[in-house]
């Protein structure tokens, strides 16, 4: 069941809402080309934000009626595993689950990406 409190009543800080905007328009060109078959719907009606902000943290993409979180990570990201245990471990906290999914899957495979994604989206709906 999604949590509909997630994105309401956020303190959001004016910096952290500058750097979501910012990333809105610098994104990588994996996280462009996920963007593009995500966006407006287009994954089975799904719909996905991206650069959202949950809690203190910046995710990629957002399904709020899958609890779905989704990852983009580049080579930065595995000096910082740590750091993204803990993210993670917050975000499902929540109730989230979190897809990892590396620049090379998007760019490359981009049909088994949306494919995993999709059917995590469909299983949730049908749980609700």
């Amino acid at each position: 069941m999604p949590n509909d409190h997630i994105l309401t009543n956020q303190h959001i800080s004016p910096e952290l809402n500058a750097r979501a905007k910012a990333m809105r328009s610098n994104m990588t060109p994996a996280e462009s080309k996920l963007w593009y078959h995500l966006r407006r719907n287009n994954l089975a009606n799904f719909h996905f934000r991206r650069q959202q902000i949950i809690g203190s943290y910046i995710v990629d993409f957002y399904c709020h009626s899958a609890n779905l979180v989704v990852e983009v990570d580049g080579s930065g990201h595995l000096d910082q595993e740590m750091s993204d245990q803990k993210r993670d471990e917050f975000l499902s906290g929540l109730g989230l689950r979190v897809f990892r999914f590396y620049n090379s899957d998007v760019l490359e495979n981009i049909d088994t990406v949306l494919e995993v994604i999709l059917e995590h989206c469909q299983l949730t709906k049908e749980s609700n």
